[in-house]
């Protein structure tokens, strides 16, 4: 599993470049841009945040479009895909996540 996808941060959601793109078009860019430390993500979107924002409970997806957005798991995060998996394995998300953490199933499936 390598982590590729970066993420940008505003108003506390995580977007994918293309959403936060379109976003960025609608914002005036604040003063002291880019320096991220000189405003808030509360006014305008922060980052790139490398590994899908980082490592998380639960998988993350872009909160305009829905695109997962490939973090790294905590042991909680690790137990929610397998929970995922028992009781919604057909869930095209579910699908989704399995492919990509892969290694989770792995000795499963041996």
């Amino acid at each position: 599993m390598e982590n590729k996808m970066d993420v940008y941060m505003y108003q506390a959601a995580f977007y994918c470049i293309d959403c936060i793109s379109d976003i960025q078009l609608t914002l005036e860019k604040p003063d002291g841009y880019p320096d991220e430390y000189t405003y808030d993500s509360d006014d305008y979107p922060k980052g790139p945040y490398v590994d899908g924002g980082g490592e998380s409970d639960s998988p993350c997806h872009c909160d305009s479009c829905q695109v997962f957005l490939e973090n790294p798991l905590t042991a909680d995060g690790q137990e929610y895909i397998l929970d995922a998996i028992k009781t919604a394995p057909n869930n095209p998300v579910t699908k989704i996540w399995v492919e990509y953490y892969d290694y989770l199933t792995e000795d499963k499936q041996e």
